[in-house]
């Protein structure tokens, strides 16, 4: 064996030494999030403690996980949290049905481009806190009037992304349907609707935390249970341990549909990856 054939040897071992995954790099990267998290509410504490902050103002984190644990033993935010979901979920299936069939017609047909979309552009800029009174007059003190906000609030990030997921298939293709005398429902279900299957999760995500929104200003508005009539109650009372505690469950609650949506991506557009498509 020659030199160079020694040499280059060497060279192949040590490139794939260096290839082989490195664990602790592996758990480094899955745990940086975690760590980062417990540094912040560490300093918090600290910081809270150090320069005696009042907890009318800012709570420590020993106190929120206090008022959080006395919330979920007791029920109490465990009911409305149920009632809260039921109307969020409740709006964003009526948002997801609405936006999908209104965003297909709206891209295959140009009547309703030119006469549904421009008024659905212009209810989109209301502030959607200005008309929930009205919405709490219209609908009732109960759910119906919570729902109507959040499918509301939810809608048009389905439209949006409906429509450009449509918009966006390859002339190409369209041509080949063409070619094979393929009819305009056909094309739309076996071409475009799969194209735009990445776009509307894209939506649907973005929907998802708008719907919970919607439902949170609907019971600001005017209700009698629900998380958001509990942290007005906790803000009346200056109780802010337990407003940050809610807030912690409605965070808890977006992490969990956001990752239920992600799986429900990855099995159903499984030639497209859910990072690789940006929320319109």
């Amino acid at each position: 064996m020659t030199v160079q054939a020694s040499d280059a040897i060497v060279a192949i071992d040590a490139r794939q030494v260096a290839a082989r995954p490195r664990p602790w790099l592996h758990w480094l990267d899955r745990s940086t999030s975690v760590l980062f998290a417990i540094a912040v509410l560490a300093y918090w504490e600290f910081h809270v403690w150090y320069f005696e902050v009042e907890a009318l103002l800012l709570p420590p984190p020993s106190k929120i996980v206090v008022a959080l644990w006395y919330g979920l033993e007791s029920g109490l935010f465990l009911k409305h949290l149920g009632i809260t979901v039921y109307r969020a979920l409740s709006g964003f299936v009526i948002a997801t049905a609405l936006g999908i069939a209104l965003g297909a017609l709206i891209s295959q047909f140009r009547f309703f481009e030119r006469t549904v979309y421009p008024w659905v552009v212009a209810l989109q800029t209301v502030p959607k806190i200005a008309i929930a009174p009205l919405i709490l007059v219209w609908c009732g003190y109960g759910s119906t009037s919570k729902i109507f906000t959040a499918a509301l609030v939810a809608f048009f990030p389905v439209l949006v992304n409906t429509i450009t997921g449509l918009r966006s298939c390859e002339q190409s293709k369209r041509d080949l349907m063409r070619s094979l005398r393929a009819g305009r429902w056909l094309t739309f279900r076996i071409v475009e609707l799969p194209n735009a299957l990445p776009f509307i999760f894209a939506g649907l995500n973005v929907a998802l935390v708008f719907s919970i929104l919607g439902a949170i200003v609907g019971e600001f508005v005017g209700s009698k249970d629900g998380v958001g009539f509990l942290i007005l109650d906790a803000n009346y009372q200056l109780d802010i341990p337990r407003v940050f505690a809610l807030l912690i469950l409605l965070g808890l609650y977006g992490v969990i549909c956001h990752a239920v949506l992600q799986f429900a991506q990855t099995k159903l557009v499984f030639w497209n990856e859910p990072a690789k498509v940006t929320n319109v």
